[in-house]
């Protein structure tokens, strides 16, 4: 049987439509947990610059808006959705609310977190704007913290476009 890949997920848009990772296979994912109203909020300026340098070369940012840590994304889709055009100007794909850990976590963050572990092997999501590169053959890369700023990356962005 073929090696799992994040090509086997499927999430619903922002706007309620299925939305098939496979649909992005061959491409590099930059896949983060937002919310609307965190410390880390303002990282949807450099997600959205990102997305800007990269995408002609193959690259996604897709955001998942989790209203688990602090409660800090109430919002429905639809208001999130507004917040992130018109305070950030995003365009890179958002997809509709989800949970990140648990027994209810989405399937895809439940692999993403099985394949990259984070600090001390724990698997669980942290905190809002978790982020995990994905390789062109879908497999994930790498994670990297809330901490991590958008512009950190670029090097492992640049070499996951290369590869």
């Amino acid at each position: 049987m073929a090696q799992p890949s994040v090509y086997d997920f499927e999430a619903l848009s922002i706007e309620g439509k299925p939305a098939h990772l496979s649909t992005q296979r061959g491409k590099v994912l930059l896949i983060v947990n937002t919310a609307s109203q965190c410390g880390f909020t303002p990282q949807f300026a450099g997600l959205e610059q990102l997305w800007k340098d990269y995408r002609d070369r193959g690259l996604v940012v897709i955001g998942f808006p989790s209203n688990e840590f602090g409660g800090q994304d109430p919002g429905d889709n639809g208001e999130i959705a507004s917040f992130c055009e018109m305070n950030y100007g995003v365009s890179f794909p958002m997809m509709g609310k989800i949970a990140v850990n648990g027994a209810h976590a989405h399937p895809l963050w439940k692999f993403l977190t099985r394949e990259a572990r984070g600090v001390l092997g724990s698997q669980a999501v942290k905190w809002n704007f978790t982020k995990f590169l994905v390789g062109r053959d879908g497999t994930v890369l790498k994670r990297y913290a809330p901490t991590d700023t958008p512009e950190s990356l670029r090097q492992d962005i640049e070499a996951a476009l290369a590869a």
